[in-house]
């Protein structure tokens, strides 16, 4: 996705709030602000992705406050809220008439942790009270049958977790996946290194992700979604061999519209007018997007 005109905004008051999350030290502040400033004015081109503005963004930001993972607290709760939740969320799956379709449901809602945004999560703790409310209003877009025929007949699905907190109901996802498909093989992609407050190899061992899916890979760099020009060979390799991509949240819709994988199933929560738009979709619903 081009970066749109409402972007500007949005990113520069993430990065506002990670230096607020960073630091006390207003001189530090006041420099980490101008530094995102600076920056944003010397990257802005409107050919560039939304995804490969915001990496340059939150890299220059997070070496002002010279913190690496500003969000690791963030992280830390929202698993610990989405544990909490997790055996709430698991009675919903198995008593449903289509675990499978509920697993996507359930993971869909776990999209709402993310902070900084507009439509984004105010603290983790605000997933318990949101949580009935956005599975009975159930998806605004659906895909699903044609998707589910696709994880049928397919062999290998590569699946792009997205943030802390929805990793922990991905995983009951994960296990649906593997149900429904027995011979199928599913492929976890975290990021390479911390980044905003998604999931990294730390949080995939944590839930020992293994024990689930066939493979744990990274997008190996410091990138919003992924930096598809400098991706590792094994994950380059598994996407191109996926008889299906899964990608959970809006940071891989930026940044995989830009390619030319396909065919892509998108579960997210649509959260913002310019990923909206540009899927096709209103805002503030839960989806479930094929791109073929």
């Amino acid at each position: 996705m081009k970066i749109q005109p409402e972007c500007i905004p949005c990113m520069l008051k993430r990065a506002l709030f990670e230096i607020e999350i960073s630091t006390r030290d207003k001189e530090k502040r006041e420099k980490a602000l101008l530094v995102a400033l600076k920056t944003f004015a010397e990257i802005y081109d409107p050919s560039l992705s939304s995804a490969e503005i915001a990496t340059k963004l939150h890299k220059a930001v997070y070496e002002a406050v010279g913190n690496k993972d500003p969000y690791k607290e963030l992280k830390e709760k929202s698993n610990e809220i989405a544990l909490k939740l997790l055996p709430r969320v698991r009675e919903k799956v198995e008593e449903s008439t289509d675990p499978l379709k509920t697993a996507m449901i359930c993971s869909i809602i776990g999209n709402v942790l993310d902070f900084g945004i507009e439509g984004g999560s105010k603290s983790p703790e605000s997933l318990t009270k949101e949580f009935d409310k956005l599975f009975l209003e159930g998806l605004g877009y659906d895909d699903y049958d044609e998707a589910k025929r696709l994880i049928k007949k397919a062999r290998n699905i590569t699946f792009i977790a997205d943030n802390c907190g929805e990793i922990v109901f991905d995983r009951l996802l994960c296990e649906k996946l593997k149900e429904f498909n027995p011979k199928m093989k599913v492929y976890l992609v975290v990021r390479g290194e911390p980044i905003l407050s998604d999931a990294t190899i730390k949080e995939a061992e944590k839930l020992k992700f293994n024990e689930i899916v066939d493979g744990v890979l990274t997008t190996g760099s410091f990138a919003v979604g992924l930096d598809i020009n400098n991706i590792p060979e094994d994950l380059k390799k598994t996407l191109k061999q996926s008889d299906l991509i899964i990608c959970k949240g809006m940071a891989n819709y930026e940044a995989l519209s830009e390619t030319d994988f396909k065919p892509i199933l998108y579960l997210l929560r649509t959260k913002c007018t310019a990923v909206a738009r540009c899927m096709g979709l209103p805002v503030g619903i839960n989806a479930i997007k094929l791109f073929r």
